[in-house]
């Protein structure tokens, strides 16, 4: 008989066994773990587009707070706080990636300050779709903190009040200051474009 006739094909390899560790309960509950923040960013990436729609979701949020602090009268500490933490997302998100006054020390102005300059556009520290999700996950924390009796510590709410209109106000004044110093608007309906009959005007100048 021939010998290569009467040889079989060789077994495939057998898939390898799972390892005890991976069958413990700390194993499934971090599978579990990463299929659930897995999912959660891929609906968060589907939104991204819809920006009308998410910040009408968020004004609903932060409607649904406003009043369920109303109606128990409390937790204004919790209010106090989601106040600071809005203004510093506000700042970030009114401020240039780079401080243009680090840059101008190290490297020249680097923002058109005249319009033959070179546009640049503006790219912010803190990018909107951050911001929102920020803001309203802070609205969803602060919501669900106001059905502990814990956060509710009594104060004089009008002095947070107070306190909170005079640091809005004095940060925003030094922030539009640096907006003039500097000369960008951190909003599109700012900036200036320019179109083909502008840059062919510009072309037949030069050309004379």
């Amino acid at each position: 008989m021939d010998p290569v006739a009467s040889s079989t094909s060789a077994p495939p390899p057998a898939a390898a066994a799972a390892t005890p560790d991976d069958q413990t309960p700390a194993a499934a509950i971090s599978r579990w773990k990463f299929e659930v923040s897995r999912q959660y960013q891929h609906l968060l990436d589907k939104t991204t587009p819809f920006l009308l729609y998410r910040w009408i979701g968020f004004l609903a949020v932060a409607l649904i707070y406003v009043v369920r602090v109303y109606f128990v009268e409390g937790f204004y500490v919790v209010s106090y706080g989601l106040g600071i933490y809005i203004l510093n997302l506000l700042i970030g998100f009114l401020s240039p990636q780079v401080d243009p006054e680090v840059l101008e020390l190290s490297e020249g102005p680097t923002l058109p300050t005249r319009g033959s300059d070179e546009f640049r556009p503006f790219v912010r520290r803190l990018p909107e779709f951050k911001f929102w999700y920020s803001i309203t996950k802070a609205f969803c924390i602060a919501f669900v903190m106001t059905f502990f009796s814990a956060f509710d510590v009594p104060v004089f709410w009008p002095i947070l009040l107070f306190y909170w209109v005079v640091l809005f106000t004095l940060t925003m004044r030094r922030q539009i200051s640096h907006m003039i110093k500097y000369k960008y608007v951190p909003f599109s309906f700012g900036k200036q474009r320019y179109n083909g009959k502008r840059a062919a005007e510009s072309t037949s100048l030069s050309d004379d």
